[in-house]
């Protein structure tokens, strides 16, 4: 769908941001490089609660294609795979924190489970005076005392009634809060969203195919790929090198060769009248007044 929305756009565009992307190279900023490395998180929740949006930067299949014609080595001094992980962590990170704040949510509250306490409490206070009664009505029976056995007896008829009363308010409080509340609801780890443990095969089916929960699906294990094989190659930098590193490595070549120069300086090798032959001078007296001493 969002390749559907891109080319509606070029038809709007007269064509601009086609010609516009076959004329751009690898190192344009304007490119996407998550697109480029793998799929572009813009284009894997179109028409969901998750929606992105279009993504701002251009999506180029030549460009695409170029890349993944490129060997490891030479994949790598562009950086894609490196931001493309570092895309794909936000928006997992991000769905991490919708799952927490929803699991919370079903989680009973300190006013739930004070609620519950007491009415267990007075559920098991009801239990123990109606056995009490009971026995009271047996022994009033065997006194002959049949007035006040009945009596007694409808006491805890009453008692009995009230007990019940009781359980019938604590499984409404347990069927209304807590995890096993708001309609035996659950939450999906790997998109976020609320799944009812009531729910029949062919709607948990039509979840776990759906769009959201495969875009998330696909980041995941994506992520979770790119990531160890970035654990096995440890002899590769942390961050890869900028686009532009051409410059960077004439740079350093400069400062190298100078660094070269200076070396030589230090050992004497310097040119008269530089720095090099008036470090030398220094280091030659100390030599000269040891060889005085022997």
């Amino acid at each position: 769908m969002a390749a559907e929305q891109r080319k509606l756009l070029e038809q709007l565009m007269g064509g601009g941001v086609a010609s516009r992307g076959a004329q751009m190279s690898l190192t344009d900023p304007k490119v996407c490089r998550s697109y480029i490395a793998g799929t572009c998180p813009h284009d894997l929740f179109t028409n969901t609660k998750q929606d992105l949006g279009m993504c701002p930067k251009v999506h180029s299949d030549a460009l695409k294609v170029e890349f993944e014609g490129l060997s490891p080595p030479e994949k790598l001094k562009y950086g894609f795979e490196y931001d493309y992980v570092r895309d794909l962590q936000k928006y997992i990170d991000e769905c991490n924190r919708r799952i927490e704040i929803a699991q919370r949510r079903l989680d009973k509250t300190p006013d739930e489970i004070r609620q519950t306490n007491a009415l267990l409490k007075q559920i098991n206070e009801l239990n123990a005076a109606i056995e009490q009664s009971l026995i009271e009505v047996e022994v009033l029976g065997e006194a002959g005392l049949v007035g006040l056995a009945l009596d007694e007896l409808m006491a805890v008829r009453q008692t009995t009634q009230a007990r019940v009363d009781k359980e019938k308010e604590l499984k409404a409080l347990s069927d209304t809060s807590g995890p096993s509340g708001h309609q035996k609801l659950q939450v999906c780890d790997v998109c976020g969203a609320y799944l009812s443990r009531l729910d029949n095969d062919r709607r948990l089916a039509d979840h776990f195919y759906g769009k959201m929960h495969l875009g998330y699906a696909q980041m995941r294990k994506t992520y979770e790929t790119l990531s160890k094989e970035s654990r096995l190659n440890r002899g590769a930098p942390s961050r890869p090198p900028p686009v532009n590193a051409g410059s960077a490595m004439a740079d350093d070549r400069d400062r190298g060769d100078r660094g070269d120069r200076g070396d030589r300086d230090h050992d004497g090798s310097g040119t008269p009248g530089s720095a090099g032959d008036s470090w030398g001078g220094r280091q030659r007296g100390p030599r000269t007044s040891r060889r005085r001493r022997w």
